[in-house]
C-alpha cells in the first residue's frame, strides 16, 4: 500500500507523463496535416465549391469524411468511383439520373458553381485519409 505522499507523488507524476505524451502526439499530427490533406493542391475553385456546399447544407443528407447525416451517400471517394461528368448529372438533374428514386433537391446551380462543387469533391477525394472510407469486404 503507497503512503499518502507516495499516491499523491504518482499521480502527478503520471499525470505529466501522460499531458506530455498527449503534447507530443498533438504536435505530431498537427505538422502531417499540411502533407495528408495535399494543402497546396487546394484551389480558389474547390474553396468556392466547399462554401456552395456549406451554404446548400449538403451535409444535412451526405456525410463527407465521416461527418453529416446518413440520408444520402458517402461523398469522399465520389470523384474517383463516379467521375467529373456524373456529378455535373446529378447536381443539373438528380431525377433524370434516378427517375422516382433519388430525393435529392434539384439546385439551380449555374456552369462555375458545379465546376466548383466538383473541383471540391476532387480535392477531398486526394486528401490521405489512412484508409477510410474502407472498402467494403465483399465476398467474390
Amino acid at each position: 500500500m503507497l503512503s499518502k505522499a507516495a499516491a499523491r507523488n504518482f499521480f502527478l507524476v503520471g499525470t505529466f507523463l501522460c499531458f506530455g505524451a498527449f503534447v507530443l502526439l498533438t504536435i505530431d499530427t498537427i505538422s502531417k496535416v499540411p502533407a495528408q490533406t495535399n494543402a497546396e493542391n487546394l484551389t480558389d475553385s474547390a474553396i468556392r465549391g466547399k462554401h456552395i456546399f456549406e451554404t446548400n447544407n449538403c451535409m444535412g443528407c451526405h456525410t463527407i469524411l465521416g461527418e453529416g447525416a446518413y440520408y444520402a451517400p458517402e461523398l469522399t471517394k465520389t470523384y474517383p468511383k463516379r467521375g467529373a461528368e456524373f456529378i455535373r448529372l446529378m447536381l443539373t438533374d438528380p431525377e433524370k439520373l434516378y427517375p422516382g428514386q433519388r430525393k435529392m433537391v434539384k439546385y439551380d446551380f449555374n456552369e462555375q458553381e458545379k465546376d466548383d462543387v466538383i473541383a471540391f469533391l476532387k480535392w477531398i477525394s486526394e486528401m490521405d485519409l489512412n484508409g477510410f472510407p474502407a472498402e467494403p469486404d465483399l465476398m467474390q
